[in-house]
């Protein structure tokens, strides 16, 4: 008798990303105990991206090529014009891809049996980061959630986030009705973790690495690691960046007026030294813990916050 599998859409945004995409889509294609779709979404790009897709998706009925739809100018909106423009009826489920990752063989039927197993409603993992050179490195984003640690990180790498239809649904119904202040948001992963958060969603992170994390010069968002992300991070909190982009996800999910926002939510310098105190509940490994708390105190002192 045939299995019913479950039916996942994968979301893939692409830009340049000739090099890679071929790989990827494989390791996709690959994926077991699953019926997959992959729609992707291409930013106008400069190598052979498009071309490459287009023949790909003629080889394989499973791939979707969106028509063109302007320059998203970042992964973000792509991303988001992926979950406004693709259809999800007869999906259980919706995954993000990123272009240039390989994808463990059994990543989403372990993600889908995590989500079952913990009662979740998404889901994400650790993964590990590659270099070219062959060197490799754990990112390890699997420390216990806190009271508010979704304001102010993401729930790991976005390219390992599978979602169930009820989550993503009311994520969609969100997201068209905020459409245009949505397009400020820097980052998709972020955001979306933050919507399911405070909808009283659940969400598990896995800590055995679902995939393979492609480090490069053109990573967007590449690997957390070292002295120099610690130095990179400071830059955009001390530019304003990230005080602006929290902001911004905590009125899209609507918390702007929650009593504990509201203590900090300006980033008056009062407030940063208030909002110190609890950065045990807004970050949940320790090292970012200790970070978040001397940043709040060193920009609170020199008298740098958002616009």
């Amino acid at each position: 008798m045939p299995v019913n599998y479950p039916k996942v859409a994968v979301l893939l945004a692409a830009y340049n990303g000739e090099q890679w995409i071929e790989e990827q889509l494989a390791s996709i294609l690959r994926q077991s105990a699953v019926e997959l779709t992959v729609y992707i979404s291409i930013d106008p790009s400069s190598d052979g991206t498009e071309a490459l897709c287009c023949a790909i998706c003629a080889e394989h009925p499973s791939v979707i090529v969106l028509p063109a739809a302007g320059v998203f100018g970042g992964a973000s909106r792509n991303f988001f014009r992926l979950i406004r423009d693709v259809d999800f009826d007869g999906f259980d489920f919706v995954a993000f891809a990123d272009q240039d990752d390989v994808w463990h063989s059994n990543k989403l039927q372990r993600a889908l049996q995590a989500i079952e197993t913990h009662c979740a409603d998404a889901y994400s993992s650790n993964v590990t980061a590659f270099w070219p050179d062959g060197s490799t490195h754990l990112l390890d984003k699997a420390q216990p959630q806190v009271e508010w640690d979704f304001l102010f990180e993401a729930a790991g790498p976005g390219c390992t986030y599978v979602m169930s239809r009820k989550l993503v649904d009311s994520l969609k119904a969100s997201m068209l009705s905020h459409w245009q202040l949505l397009q400020d948001v820097s980052l998709h992963d972020w955001y979306c973790y933050a919507f399911a958060r405070s909808k009283g969603f659940r969400w598990y992170i896995d800590p055995v690495p679902s995939m393979d994390y492609r480090q490069h010069e053109r990573n967007q968002v590449g690997a957390n690691k070292g002295l120099s992300s610690l130095i990179d991070r400071y830059r955009t909190i001390h530019d304003g960046w990230w005080f602006n982009q929290v902001r911004l996800i905590a009125r899209l999910v609507g918390l702007g007026s929650d009593s504990f926002v509201r203590t900090w939510l300006s980033f008056r310098r009062l407030q940063l030294l208030t909002l110190s105190f609890s950065a045990w509940r807004c970050r949940r490994r320790l090292r970012d813990k200790v970070f978040f708390f001397f940043v709040c105190w060193m920009t609170a002192l020199i008298g740098r916050k958002a616009k």
